[in-house]
């Protein structure tokens, strides 16, 4: 292929965040294994494949967790591709894993808390966002090369896509967690022209099977923290 071709070829790569988790006990999952999809989290990932069915989708790759890899299986399955896997998609490392951590439910309250929360723009508590940043850019530009001309599909977690989004979309990336546009089963697109990204789109196929306390900009509910379902 020559140089010009490449620099004026179309690429799209979606990068899907994974359905509903069950998880009856509440806590912050992160990057423990063993979370799998919800029967509503099923139904969520069979929306997006119906969603990307006729889609030009020729790659699809997934965090190497379990709920990632549930998600992009009925995608993959409808047009034919092997699932692949890169690391790089994986949730954000935080040390609350394994903890009922989340928005609205006293955790800022608790003292034995206070050491993770002394710095919200890094995180603290976390990745730090630049991280986020680079490894998710490679991931994305790795399925890009893959699907070149094409469309390619990478299912990740609500703060990675949000944070590579808001890079992108020259935001800072400290933020209110309250305020991602990044709700369970969401397309966040990127459009490249060659190698530079021209454009980002944003969708909810399955937004009608979203629980409402779980949709961006939802005011927080006793009992029930958007935290979880990252």
């Amino acid at each position: 292929m020559s140089e010009d071709v490449s620099r004026d070829e179309t690429t799209v790569v979606h990068l899907v965040r994974h359905g509903e988790v069950h998880n009856p006990d509440g806590v912050l999952y992160g990057r423990r294994a063993g979370y799998h999809l919800s029967e509503l989290g099923r139904q969520m990932a069979d929306r997006v494949a119906e969603h990307l069915k006729k889609r030009d989708v020729t790659h699809v790759v997934a965090s190497p967790l379990e709920r990632a890899q549930e998600t992009a299986a009925p995608v993959a399955a409808s047009h034919g591709l092997e699932l692949a896997t890169d690391e790089r998609l994986i949730e954000a490392a935080n040390v609350f894993e394994g903890k009922t951590f989340g928005v609205g439910d006293g955790a800022l309250r608790r003292p034995e808390n206070w050491k993770h929360l002394t710095n919200p723009f890094t995180p603290s508590w976390g990745e730090p966002y630049i991280e986020q940043v680079v490894r998710m850019m490679g991931a994305l530009d790795a399925a890009r090369d893959a699907a070149r001309g094409h469309e390619a599909v990478c299912v990740s977690h609500q703060l990675p896509i949000w944070i590579v989004r808001s890079f992108v979309e020259r935001r800072r990336l400290w933020h209110d967690p309250r305020r991602r546009q990044c709700t369970l089963a969401s397309l966040t697109s990127f459009t490249y022209q060659g190698d530079k990204i021209v454009s980002v789109a944003y969708t909810e196929p399955a937004r009608d099977l979203v629980p409402a306390h779980l949709l961006a900009g939802a005011k927080p509910v006793k009992g029930k923290s958007k935290a979880f379902g990252a």
